[in-house]
């Protein structure tokens, strides 16, 4: 079934740990798929089922592909014989893997491949451009600013006008993922740290007002019918803990529940906000979207255009809880690949 498939994974993003882990899981349930592991200096390593597989501490602990460089570079492996007639499953996360980058070298070659397209991946991948496109259609957003990247002395004035409008603000780069860089901004005292830690960055941030309410993520695949939510998973931090990388992946601090313990009419305004961001971006595949749910409704924070697939990620666990089987949604999503020029 998987002869022709290529797991892709890796890349040079903050997010290639959970891609290492995401393409364990994937690999397990596609056997017969080569594998393709993508270096930080972008070459690419064909790597044995049996030493993805014996990886240990995939969240923690960066991955040796132990077999010489097959191809300099994916443009490179795309173009040679061994790149044609494939169907790639993308399982890279963050970085030129999620921003369009990789996808529109695919399109460019007409090369079948899992998930958004270029322009869809990029849109999503820029939180303030996925507010807009989001906004647009009538979803609730929490108020935001962006701050261009400059020095510490020049962002703390700005940090600092945003407690003149409120007393909580959530910071993240505008394009990055899994929660790495997230600043939490609750006390003027935390202003000198942030500002240099944002100017160390060199990444343009968004800045969040703090929205008091439940955290929620659902994920949406595209069925034959179009697009359907999943059941919803909920999100909880202890007392001054924050949903940061070490709570997402080495459970510091996290409670995760899916599905969650809300009302149905909750849940059905948090799985119409997910269809919708969905298809606001142009979402192709699957998706998952993050929000908050307040007492006068869901607020849209960010979506997620591949989604992490380890074991412990959010899509895996909400089909499960919708009596869905993780394989037969991979089959498809290969088939929705295939199907991309028609």
């Amino acid at each position: 079934m998987s002869n022709d498939v290529v797991i892709l994974f890796g890349g040079s993003s903050s997010e290639r740990l959970v891609s290492v882990a995401s393409a364990q899981n994937v690999s397990a349930l596609l056997p017969g798929a080569a594998l393709w592991f993508l270096t930080r200096a972008h070459a690419v390593h064909v790597v044995a089922p049996e030493t993805l597989a014996a990886h240990q501490r995939a969240f923690e602990a960066e991955f040796d592909p132990r077999s010489p460089v097959a191809f300099p570079s994916l443009e490179a492996a795309l173009d040679a014989p061994a790149g044609r007639g494939l169907t790639f499953f993308l399982a890279l996360h963050g970085g030129a893997g999620e921003d369009g980058s990789l996808q529109a070298l695919f399109e460019a070659r007409r090369r079948p491949f899992t998930g958004s397209g270029a322009a869809a991946s990029a849109r999503a991948f820029d939180k303030a451009v996925t507010k807009a496109l989001v906004g647009a259609k009538g979803a609730r957003l929490a108020a935001a600013e962006v701050l261009e990247p400059a020095s510490a002395q020049a962002l703390t004035p700005r940090l600092t006008a945003l407690f003149a409008r409120a007393p909580r603000w959530v910071l993240k780069p505008v394009a990055d993922g899994s929660s790495v860089g997230l600043i939490h901004l609750t006390a003027p005292e935390q202003l000198p740290e942030a500002a240099g830690r944002i100017a160390a960055s060199g990444l343009r941030y968004l800045a969040e007002q703090f929205v008091a309410g439940r955290e929620l993520t659902v994920g949406v695949v595209d069925e034959a019918g179009g697009p359907l939510a999943l059941p919803v998973s909920e999100v909880r931090t202890a007392p001054g803990g924050a949903f940061d990388y070490a709570g997402k992946y080495l459970g510091r601090g996290t409670e995760e529940l899916t599905p969650a313990p809300i009302s149905d009419g909750e849940r059905q305004q948090a799985q119409a906000l997910a269809v919708l961001a969905h298809q606001a971006v142009g979402c192709r595949g699957y998706s998952r979207t993050d929000l908050i749910l307040t007492a006068e409704g869901p607020v849209f924070l960010e979506v997620n255009t591949l989604p992490g697939l380890t074991k412990a990620s959010f899509i895996p666990q909400q089909l499960t809880a919708a009596g869905r089987r993780l394989d037969d949604v991979l089959a498809w999503q290969l088939e929705l690949a295939r199907r991309r020029y028609d």
